[in-house]
């Protein structure tokens, strides 16, 4: 692509397009691709971006900056900080188009998606707090994004706790995260035919947007400890995600059990809260199927070695200790009726491999698996 746009036999309309499209798909299918930051073409990209930003007003190409920018972003895995400093507040800006015509709508999809690959990079916040906020709001109010750009604008917020665990509470608190991951959780997932084996078009768009959902909250559970009573709603989304595909779509069940791993070993969801929302159950359920799959095995261990730990640490324990005592009574209770002794045991001489295939965080205690009373 690069010798062809050297070249002139492309022209930079059609090499857009078909970068675009690529990078639109690489996002989707959550690619990684760690050689295109040493390409000749990233390098281009780079240069162009940074020889369009100083023109003048008068001089500048704002179209050929927006598509340089959304191609940068979505194809890369690696950026430059003075780069992303030129292309966050050009594509915030398309971000915020209030057009509700197709091409508008077509374009600030686009743009959010590319913004939402940034990942952990860090940047300072006045290049985007504003504006995400204002697209996040305004969505509130008009619902104006489709259900891809709405994700990706939370998912572009969400990666930013990384490096400033102060916008916990504006993502909490004044823009409603648990609230609306759980909204859009439902309404996904009862937009699907979960029954047919495969979906097409729209449906299997969905499907992406609901694992996204799902791993913006592996994000939040995993860096942040703010409670907040709405951040259970999306407990329950994901229980009723994993019930509805459970019979097929095995990288979303695994994302659901891996979520709720990191809702157990998190701080800021409770175990009772766990029990309640049919957390424990979902996972004994899967740990009884007959064809359990290494990294799915893992996580359903680890699943039940943290709540193990919490429930055995009193000093840390959330709530007071008649309250501790009921769930460690009920999930005793539950993992006696459903024989899970003899499950942990069947897997115990696997736990060695499977640290070493995955990563070493298995107890080789078998104890440490159980609750008791």
């Amino acid at each position: 692509m690069n010798k062809l746009i050297g070249k002139k036999k492309i022209t930079m309309e059609n090499a857009f397009y078909l970068l675009k499209r690529i990078g639109f798909y690489k996002a989707l299918k959550n690619i990684w691709n760690h050689n295109f930051e040493k390409s000749f073409l990233n390098k281009r990209f780079e240069q162009m971006i940074s020889i369009e930003e100083k023109k003048g007003k008068e001089e500048k190409n704002e179209k050929l900056l927006i598509d340089l920018c959304e191609c940068y972003l979505s194809l890369n895995n690696r950026f430059s900080s003075e780069i992303l400093s030129i292309c966050v507040p050009c594509l915030l800006k398309v971000g915020l188009k209030k057009d509700e015509t197709d091409e508008t709508q077509k374009e600030v999809e686009m743009t959010l998606l590319a913004l939402s690959e940034i990942g952990y990079w860090e940047m300072k916040r006045g290049l985007y707090l504003n504006e995400i906020e204002a697209i996040i709001r305004y969505h509130h109010e008009h619902h104006n994004l489709s259900r891809l750009a709405y994700q990706s604008a939370w998912q572009f917020l969400i990666f930013r706790i990384y490096k400033d665990y102060s916008l916990e509470d504006v993502i909490v608190n004044e823009l409603h995260f648990g609230r609306e991951a759980a909204r859009e959780l439902k309404e996904l997932r009862e937009s699907v035919d979960w029954k047919r084996k495969e979906e097409r078009g729209k449906e299997a768009k969905e499907v992406i947007v609901i694992w996204r959902w799902i791993n913006a909250i592996d994000n939040y559970l995993t860096w942040c400890a703010l409670w907040s009573e709405e951040l259970v709603g999306f407990l329950g989304s994901i229980v009723q995600v994993f019930r509805e595909v459970k019979d097929n779509h095995r990288e979303v069940i695994y994302k659901c059990i891996y979520s709720l791993k990191n809702a157990a070993e998190s701080r800021v969801i409770k175990v009772e809260e766990l029990l309640k929302n049919e957390a424990v159950d979902v996972v004994l359920e899967e740990i009884h199927q007959p064809k359990l799959y290494d990294k799915m095995t893992y996580e359903c261990l680890l699943f039940f070695l943290h709540i193990s730990e919490r429930l055995k640490e009193k000093e840390y324990f959330e709530s007071d200790d008649k309250v501790r005592k009921t769930s460690k009574r009920v999930i005793f209770e539950k993992i006696e009726e459903e024989g899970y002794e003899d499950i942990i045991s069947s897997f115990l001489e696997t736990f060695d491999s499977l640290n070493i295939k995955l990563y070493p965080y298995l107890s080789l205690k078998i104890s440490d698996y159980f609750v008791n009373v």
